[in-house]
């Protein structure tokens, strides 16, 4: 079942076996037996792509609930008690892992030393159920998904630019006095489009776009142009704090803060069960929370 489903999410006998550490002869004869057993056609089979057949894809449903409740149960009575085991894969947005989660990451493996991560990190969006990923950790509010999304922090955002680029342009106290202004940009990874800044003026929530030199797609270096005296950035607080401290970059329009930025794990749907999931996203919560 557990290679089968894999085959049917990956589209292919070959990478199902690179998955999963087995030769692509096993693979193809194990499948066939399996079919043969069943009775059933479960595959359609191209020189390009694997797909289900209508069988084949109510016998996936079937399986994944299957293990999933297979996993809790055996979790119950391995040789290490109720703690889960196994390989788990993630993937962190990048400054939020390097800054939050890996440098506690230790204390996650005291308590489930035998879990083994696999930890991808960056922004795009990933293909779970293709890609074999366990779960997400994203910021932003969240979009339309068959996904099961659990919200672990809100971080407060801020307005800022270099005090040499105040000192030489001013420093906008209304949101009309910042329309004048030159912005570091940053590319949606979604659109390709610079995002907007976003305020709260009065209740009311407003976005201001603003034109500049330079567009980015990577968070240090939105930071670093900053630095440099390109213009404003909008940003998690905690992703600037020891320069805020420094007084090196300064915030402006603090009075029309925009809303928190919320961030939050997902999941497929099968997999929330899953101990190895629920113990790693209880964590993330735990850090997440206390670093709030």
């Amino acid at each position: 079942m557990q290679l089968f489903t894999r085959i049917v999410e990956l589209g292919s006998f070959t990478k199902a076996a690179d998955d999963l550490l087995l030769p692509r002869a096993t693979v193809t004869h194990a499948v066939q037996q399996l079919e043969k057993r069943l009775g059933a056609r479960l595959l359609h089979r191209t020189t390009r792509h694997v797909s289900p057949t209508q069988d084949g894809a109510a016998y996936y449903e079937r399986c994944l609930r299957l293990l999933t409740d297979l996993e809790e149960a055996e979790s119950a009575f391995v040789n290490t008690g109720s703690k889960p085991r196994g390989k788990l894969r993630v993937d962190l947005h990048g400054t939020l892992a390097k800054h939050f989660l890996l440098p506690v990451i230790g204390d996650f493996f005291e308590r489930y030393p035998d879990i083994e991560l696999e930890i991808g990190m960056g922004d795009r969006l990933v293909d779970l159920v293709r890609e074999g990923v366990d779960c997400v950790l994203r910021v932003g509010e969240l979009a339309e998904s068959s996904m099961v999304g659990r919200r672990v922090a809100l971080l407060e955002q801020v307005t800022c630019a270099s005090r040499e680029y105040l000192d030489k342009h001013g420093t906008p106290d209304t949101i009309e006095a910042l329309r004048g202004h030159r912005a570091v940009n940053f590319l949606s990874s979604r659109t390709g489009k610079a995002l907007p800044f976003d305020f709260i003026v009065d209740g009311v929530a407003r976005q201001v776009q603003l034109k500049g030199s330079v567009s980015v797609t990577d968070a240090d270096a939105y930071k670093v142009c900053c630095a440099a005296h390109l213009g404003f950035i909008q940003v998690p607080r905690y992703h600037l704090a020891a320069q805020l401290e420094a007084g090196t970059l300064v915030e402006v329009l603090a009075q029309f803060r925009p809303a928190p930025m919320p961030v939050s794990v997902l999941y497929p749907h099968h997999r929330q069960l899953s101990p190895r999931v629920r113990v790693f996203v209880d964590w993330v919560a735990d850090v997440m929370g206390r670093a709030n």
